[in-house]
């Protein structure tokens, strides 16, 4: 994120988190007071959005501001997922594809442009995805971190073809940040019977801070023989990694400094492996 997407990103949660006008107020002053005392063009903005988060959930007493707007998205993408599926081939490069269009769901954006998005056909800026089936035909294990609580609903046929090949095990957040996937999300979803193994990052921030994550998480990504990873934050947090050979990082560039770390056009979606 850059500085004015963290300062929306103050308000916003702010805004969420409660209907007291006081409240929102010294919220949305405190975490513009976390933008303004930690941004740097060298640091990790996940660092930001995850102090900002705490921030407003201490003031506001809400530890899930973003709880509406994850029902919404999970109604949505229930609503339309057998409508938009057919769309897409159902072999494994037509389930990545399936998959990366429920990264057009974003806390950022409207829901009738997120509708339009999910109702149009995916074309990739970059595809790496041939790389990464080449290694799934010797991979033992593979670790699926998924992305927005609606995203789910997208990302299942898909791991489901890949436990054709290897065990899956997939990844949701610690607790509530953002419109990220919990395990409360799951349930709320309904989902959480049709996975086979999940765990969490241990931790509430947007993507991964690796060094502060779970030691489970973090034995599983470095045990794992392939990881996909599905999201902006899990591109910003963890390609400061050296290159694993094994990433393949799944995402819609939904905004600019995201689009130019990648190489791509604004909006556009992206399969890099690295």
């Amino acid at each position: 994120m850059c500085y004015p997407c963290l300062c929306r990103l103050a308000r916003q949660a702010a805004t969420l988190a409660t209907v007291d006008e006081r409240l929102r107020a010294a919220a949305a002053r405190e975490g513009l007071k976390v933008v303004d005392e930690n941004f740097s063009t060298d640091g990790l903005t996940l660092d930001i959005a995850t102090k900002i988060h705490r921030a407003v959930k201490e003031i506001t007493g809400n530890p899930d501001p973003y709880r509406k707007m994850k029902d919404d998205e999970i109604k949505i993408s229930r609503e339309i997922i057998d409508e938009v599926a057919p769309a897409y081939p159902q072999d494994i490069k037509g389930l990545m594809a399936l998959s990366a269009l429920g990264n057009s769901i974003d806390f950022f954006r409207r829901q009738d442009d997120i509708v339009k998005d999910l109702r149009t056909p995916l074309k990739f800026s970059i595809d790496h995805s041939d790389r990464f089936i080449e290694k799934l035909k010797g991979a033992k294990s593979v670790l699926f971190l998924g992305d927005n609580a609606g995203e789910v609903f997208f990302d299942l046929p898909l791991l489901r073809c890949l436990e054709r090949y290897a065990p899956v095990t997939y990844v949701v957040k610690g607790a509530p940040v953002q419109n990220d996937a919990t395990l409360h999300d799951l349930k709320v979803a309904g989902l959480d019977g049709q996975l086979n193994r999940v765990i969490t990052t241990g931790i509430a921030t947007p993507g991964v801070v690796f060094p502060l994550a779970s030691d489970e998480f973090r034995r599983a990504f470095q045990s794992a023989d392939l990881v996909l990873a599905k999201g902006m934050g899990y591109w910003e947090g963890l390609s400061e990694l050296p290159p694993q050979g094994k990433v393949l990082y799944c995402t819609m560039a939904k905004c600019q400094p995201v689009a130019d770390s990648l190489g791509v056009p604004l909006n556009s979606y992206a399969m890099v492996f690295r």
